[in-house]
């Protein structure tokens, strides 16, 4: 037989959460609410410390509108459960009676508790969650690049697009920095050979001899060029603006792998070593 217990079953919104407390599956009085702020948790803390019985706090998973709750009841060392909004209603499905169109409302959730006892786990170290914002983030990161790789490709193609068979690869921080300088077949050909090869030498990783080659292909690809848009264009300075955001899009999702590789570091450098292992 179950020993008595108390849970504090609440459903969590954007704004606000509502909580009922139940002991020993009886309702204990009317549910009330709380603001999911340091006001709201306060009151909540307050409810929770009136019982002798240390009570277990029982709430879905909302996305990010639990995350403010679960902090609370972490930092105040409170024992919760944290249920999977699909779990939550299987659970409520297989072990209440209920009707089907009932919602997995505040009093359901804790007597979820009661009738399918679900096995507590620590929680998990902030630093799993940190990873997870930084595994989004370089995601993020890495649609926005494609994003503006195909706005580049774009915008070129009324300027210069045989720009793009300067190199085997066009992409990368060399090909940015090639096409900043010459947006425009007009770029090109408005200097001579010397000025252009000089040009191509002032970017890291093209030496001398390399920017030599470049320049007679460059000059060859601005001939053949008959761009639709002038070198005053709008367009010219999209694309300058593209391959800016292309190289600090770059720059921040170099930062963002760093800084995963130094937290997964922290958390279990074991299990980074046996992943960075593995072939590809």
């Amino acid at each position: 037989m179950m020993e008595s217990q108390i849970i504090f079953g609440i459903d969590v919104s954007s704004k606000s959460s509502t909580v009922c407390v139940v002991n020993d599956r009886i309702k204990q009085g009317e549910s009330f609410k709380i603001s999911n702020d340091s006001f709201g948790y306060q009151k909540l803390y307050e409810q929770l410390n009136q019982y002798l019985i240390t009570p277990l706090v029982v709430f879905e998973a909302t996305g990010v509108y639990s995350l403010s709750l679960q902090a609370f009841l972490e930092d105040y060392h409170i024992k919760y459960l944290k249920l999977n909004p699909l779990k939550a209603k299987k659970l409520m499905d297989n072990n209440l009676r209920h009707n089907k169109t009932d919602k997995v409302d505040a009093y359901r959730l804790a007597l979820i508790q009661f009738n399918a006892p679900q096995k507590l786990r620590d929680p998990q170290p902030r630093e799993y969650h940190e990873l997870q914002n930084a595994s989004r983030y370089y995601e993020e990161l890495t649609r926005n690049i494609v994003t503006t790789k195909n706005q580049l490709h774009r915008n070129l193609q009324s300027t210069f697009p045989q720009i793009e068979e300067i190199l085997s690869h066009p992409s990368g921080r060399i090909y940015w920095a090639l096409v900043s300088l010459f947006p425009h077949a007009g770029y090109v050909l408005e200097k001579n050979e010397t000025q252009v090869t000089q040009m191509l030498n002032s970017i890291s990783g093209i030496g001398q001899q390399r920017a030599r080659y470049l320049t007679t292909r460059l000059y060859a690809f601005a001939r053949e060029a008959y761009p639709y848009d002038s070198k005053d264009s709008i367009i010219v300075r999209a694309i300058q603006r593209n391959i800016s955001n292309l190289f600090s899009l770059q720059q921040e999702r170099d930062y963002v792998i760093n800084y995963m590789e130094k937290l997964a570091k922290t958390v279990n450098a074991r299990a980074l070593s046996i992943y960075l292992s593995i072939p590809g």
